[in-house]
């Protein structure tokens, strides 16, 4: 049955049981609502384009994942070389002088510093102690972001690969695009010291520090990163400006700014520190000692660049351009060349060549004179030798005492070269036969004795008859000693050889310095010897200083660089005498008549007194003209290197135009002084026999003194052995 019309209504679970009231009258809390259960979301419906890029993202995951993970491992691997480099660095003192043999610096006789050898430092400077100018200059120049980056460039070795590429290079060969820190990395050759077991040479050493390979550019990475964790900025370029070549041989911008313009690095003006800046890119090329305007032309670049980066104005950089840097007096002349290679040469070379310390050199050097033999050389050169010729010729200048004041080694101006006038032994021919006649005047013979000049033949044992012959093919009969060395008559020089002995001869020559085999036959007296155009030079030294021998010697002191006690002194100078005052003075006039009225009149001076000998082989391989002054004594040699004859030349020829031209420009500041030698009232001549039935007499003029009677005993029998 239906009982819809009272029903109750339903029971709710909540309303069954009554709620308990709590025991201390507080309303009970209520109770948190139940958790809704979470709803799934319903998977992505993938459309054609989500399917194809499934892959992709899982291969980058995978690279991305791989990629953090190693680049976190090199980064630690890099950490760590960068450690490691890091802690085997060297205190920044120990960095700034890293050469490893010393320098050589020549004074001249004044006590001027006139050239250097080996590795020029100055001294330590730093990038806070140099001129602001050179600092700016150096970084414009090599690194304008230096101060900005951590040791490398990205940016600049991504440029310079593009670069080396484009231009067929590998991309590492070529532009390096290195930093400062990394080319001060490669000055120190990464660490690595010199070691003479695994290079035989500094060269070797340094060629292999220089060579760019990719192992080779990560490992200078790597070691300017610690460089900069290492040192602060400006220590990295004072190592940079401590140890950089600039040309010349020197070493950090001290040393070439002394050497070219002779003063310190922190006193250059802006011109001067554009023009070292610029060395940086090629220090033998853009070196101002070898082409000043190349020099400028580079420095006028560098201007540029530090106007472009904001260091100076466009009217600093138009002035400097105005007045472009000029080189120091001492750097302008270059001077000495062959005469530094043969003072250097007369040293220890551990003291010179292959010094590990720095030596300072005061010599016998005299600029002036060094000046005017190079510019007398080239004057003849250039208006009385044939354009093209290969002719060579050495000038030696030189005091009474053996100083050696100018030396001339070639035409060449060239360090290093083949000096001629102390390494070509060459036959001297008549210029020889002074040390005849100094023999001869020595045993008694006078300047106005008197000899045949007539044919004759010496039977040598082994070699057959000898017989000389004077160069103009005929003979003048009776003449004095004067008169044959005035005319350079050979068979009167053999008869003199042959009269007071080749072995007396040979002595003389000997002890005055031509310290040669000389020949042993009687064509010893015609210069059949050979001998260095410094001997002949020194030995008529010894005519002019009254008969003394002399050696010759250029280094006068040699001391350590900051020390004043010297370790070696003067070795050379006048030695024991050879032939007494008055054969010298004898001598010396005979010689002063060879430049007045002999073979030798076109050495002859206007203004004072020279006596000398000219001298020319056979076939005309070798000519000379040596004579002095009362103040020096100048050698002249001139050839061709091969033996090849000369063409018209003989010793009173072009020899003695550069004697005259050299000698001229010697004495140009000096008054005349007379020479030491006799002087008699009249010239020497042989009085003729008067004819059968008139007086009869030999004369000859006074002499200017007279020996005792065992001398005229000797010159007597010499005369009946001559006809005289």
């Amino acid at each position: 049955m239906s009982n819809s019309g009272n029903r109750k209504p339903p029971l709710v679970a909540d309303k069954r049981y009554a709620k308990a009231k709590p025991a201390s009258g507080k309303p009970a809390k209520s109770k948190p609502a139940p958790r809704k259960p979470s709803r799934k979301r319903a998977p992505r419906k993938r459309g054609v384009i989500g399917w194809l890029l499934t892959p992709f993202r899982f291969l980058f995951r995978m690279i991305w994942g791989l990629t953090w993970r190693v680049s976190a491992v090199a980064l630690l691997l890099l950490g760590g070389a960068v450690a490691y480099t890091y802690v085997g660095l060297p205190d920044l003192e120990e960095l700034l002088d890293g050469r490893t043999r010393g320098s050589v610096t020549l004074l001249d006789r004044e006590g001027v510093v006139y050239a250097w050898r080996g590795d020029q430092f100055g001294g330590a400077i730093s990038a806070t102690s140099v001129a602001p100018d050179l600092k700016n200059a150096i970084v414009a120049t090599e690194d304008k972001r230096f101060y900005r980056h951590l040791g490398i460039s990205p940016r600049g070795i991504a440029s310079a690969m593009r670069i080396n590429m484009r231009e067929g290079r590998k991309p590492w060969r070529g532009n390096g695009g290195s930093t400062i820190t990394q080319q001060t990395a490669k000055l120190l050759c990464l660490g690595v010291e010199y070691d003479q077991t695994k290079w035989k040479t500094e060269r070797e050493y340094e060629a292999d520090c220089r060579r760019t390979t990719l192992a080779r550019k990560g490992k200078e990475a790597l070691y300017a990163l610690a460089m900069e964790a290492k040192y602060s900025k400006d220590d990295i370029l004072s190592i940079y400006m401590n140890r950089a070549y600039l040309g010349g041989g020197a070493r950090g911008f001290e040393a070439a700014s002394e050497l070219y313009f002779g003063k310190s690095a922190r006193e250059v003006a802006l011109p001067e520190a554009a023009m070292m800046a610029g060395l940086l890119k090629a220090p033998s090329t853009y070196a101002p000692t070898n082409n000043l305007q190349r020099a400028r032309d580079r420095a006028a670049t560098v201007l540029k660049l530090m106007r472009e980066q904001g260091y100076i104005s466009s009217a600093d950089e138009a002035q400097a351009n105005a007045q472009p840097a000029s080189l120091s007096k001492a750097a302008s002349a270059r001077a000495g060349g062959f005469f530094v290679d043969w003072v250097m040469s007369s040293a220890p070379s551990f003291l010179t060549s292959d010094t590990t310390e720095d030596v300072v050199i005061t010599t016998t050097f005299d600029n002036r004179l060094q000046t005017a033999a190079e510019e007398a050389l080239d004057y003849v050169f250039e208006t009385k030798v044939s354009k093209g010729s290969e002719a060579q010729a050495a000038i030696v200048v030189m005091s009474a005492d053996g100083a050696v004041r100018a030396m001339v080694g070639g035409r060449e101006k060239v360090t290093g070269g083949f000096n001629r006038a102390t390494d070509a032994r060459r036959q001297t021919g008549s210029a020889f036969k002074p040390f005849v006649y100094a023999a001869a005047m020595d045993l008694g013979f006078q300047y106005d004795s008197t000899v045949e000049d007539a044919p004759f033949t010496i039977d040598i044992p082994g070699s057959g008859p000898y017989t000389p012959k004077n160069y103009s093919r005929d003979f003048k009969g009776m003449m004095t000693l004067t008169d044959a060395l005035r005319q350079s008559i050979n068979t009167v020089a053999v008869k003199v050889s042959e009269a007071v002995g080749r072995d007396n001869v040979r002595d003389v020559a000997t002890r005055f310095g031509i310290d040669n085999a000389l020949a042993d036959g009687p064509a010893l007296a015609l210069g059949a010897s050979e001998s260095t155009l410094l001997e002949m030079t020194g030995a008529y030294a010894g005519i002019l200083n009254g008969g003394h021998a002399v050696e010759p010697y250029g280094l006068t002191e040699l001391r350590l660089k900051g020390d004043n006690d010297p370790l070696m002194g003067k070795e050379g100078g006048i030695g024991e005498r050879v032939i007494t005052p008055q054969a010298a003075q004898q001598l010396t006039y005979m010689m002063y008549r060879v430049v007045t009225d002999g073979t030798g009149t076109r050495a002859r001076l206007d203004s004072r007194e020279a006596a000398g000998k000219t001298g020319t082989t056979s076939a005309a391989k070798d000519a000379w003209f040596i004579g002095f002054t009362a103040e020096y004594v100048v050698g002249v040699w001139m050839g061709y290197d091969d033996n090849t004859p000369l063409k018209g030349v003989t010793g009173g020829g072009l020899p003695a135009d550069i004697w005259r031209e050299t000698m001229t420009r010697v004495s140009a500041e000096l008054p005349p002084q007379p020479l030491p030698m006799i002087r008699p009232a009249q010239p020497p001549r042989v009085v003729p026999i008067a004819p059968q039935g008139q007086t009869t007499t030999t004369r000859r003029q006074p002499r200017q003194q007279r020996r005792q009677t065992t001398e005229d005993v000797i010159l007597d029998v010499l005369g009946r052995i001559f006809g005289n």
